[in-house]
């Protein structure tokens, strides 16, 4: 082995020793103190996303309602980036967006794995004992 290469394997695991298990040895107990709290609050936000994107997918058969404009502001805000972002990959089908819809099993999928009954913070919740 060259003095290039065994000074690179030393750097890496030292970088590995010092920096890694020092960044977790904060995290971790972070992590597990704001279990529960994180686990609300994701909670909360994936229900709210989902709600916003049906009521966008509502507001799809109602074409003379202007959603930037009103009341109706409050649910374009946090979904039309996303939207726009997806409507470019994604074309619409017969002449009817589907974005909304995908994004509805996605987040719904993402709060299923994650804070579902049988969900990864949950299950690490029960673990847990918080």
């Amino acid at each position: 082995m060259s003095n290039m290469q065994q000074s690179y394997e030393l750097t890496a695991s030292l970088y590995d020793v010092f920096v890694f298990s020092d960044a977790l040895s904060y995290f971790i107990p972070f992590l597990i103190k704001n279990l529960p709290g994180i686990h609300l609050i994701l909670s909360l936000l994936l229900g709210a996303l989902t709600i916003a994107f049906l009521m966008r997918i509502i507001l799809t058969w109602y074409p003379k309602i202007n959603i930037y404009k009103g009341f109706w502001w409050i649910l374009s805000w946090p979904t039309e980036p996303i939207l726009s972002i997806s409507r470019k990959v994604i074309s619409p089908i017969g002449g009817v967006d589907v974005t909304p819809v995908i994004w509805v099993g996605i987040i719904s999928l993402v709060r299923e794995l994650l804070v579902g009954p049988q969900g990864l913070l949950s299950q690490l919740m029960q673990k847990g004992s918080f």
